[in-house]
């Protein structure tokens, strides 16, 4: 069951994010620093990144830096009528279709190469100061992140502008996967053990 105050406070959440991208001055060039200063990801490790949607804060700048590094990065893939992501690989010519909720996805076709990542960044709505984010409700990064997490040791890296920030406390249900990192352009915030 989901908590009846999400709705309210994701309606708000988007409301409130596209004032921020609307009047942003934030470089996300700041982000990207402080995700490999901070995060220190390993050249092994395969990052899985997200395509931004509407005023979603944009991680192109940390997935330029990872390609140009060498680093192996996927992006998530919906597949119709299951919770769970899937990840490809991706390198900056591959190309990119319309997916579920007009997300851009690498094809799901023979040639794809499928993978589990090491590092997680995800997409947020709103963030709190114990590391919990608020997303869209369809449950895809909650049901992706406790799957991986059984598997194997992932972070799970929320990115966003520093305003998305909420001075409460999220509600937070059973399925809610807390993140191990919150990075803005002023800060990297660390929630894990």
């Amino acid at each position: 069951m989901t908590d009846p105050s999400k709705k309210t406070l994701r309606h708000e959440a988007k409301l409130h994010r596209a004032r921020i991208a609307a009047f942003n001055n934030e470089d996300p060039d700041e982000a990207c620093a402080l995700f490999f200063d901070a995060v220190k990801p390993q050249p092994e490790q395969i990052v899985s990144l997200y395509w931004p949607k509407d005023s979603e804060f944009d991680p192109g700048a940390i997935l330029e830096r990872l390609l140009k590094e060498g680093y192996a990065c996927a992006l998530p893939v919906i597949i119709p009528d299951e919770r769970e992501l899937k990840f490809a690989l991706w390198a900056e010519d591959d190309p990119l279709e319309s997916g579920p909720y007009d997300i851009l996805q690498p094809a799901n076709n023979e040639n794809t190469k499928w993978v589990e990542p090491d590092i997680v960044i995800v997409p947020l709505l709103a963030f709190d100061r114990k590391g919990y984010r608020l997303g869209y409700g369809g449950g895809y990064y909650d049901t992706t992140l406790e799957v991986l997490r059984k598997k194997k040791d992932v972070l799970a890296v929320g990115v966003g502008y520093a305003q998305q920030a909420v001075i409460f406390n999220l509600p937070v249900e059973d399925h809610d996967q807390k993140l191990d990192w919150i990075i803005t352009p002023q800060k990297a915030r660390y929630f894990g053990q």
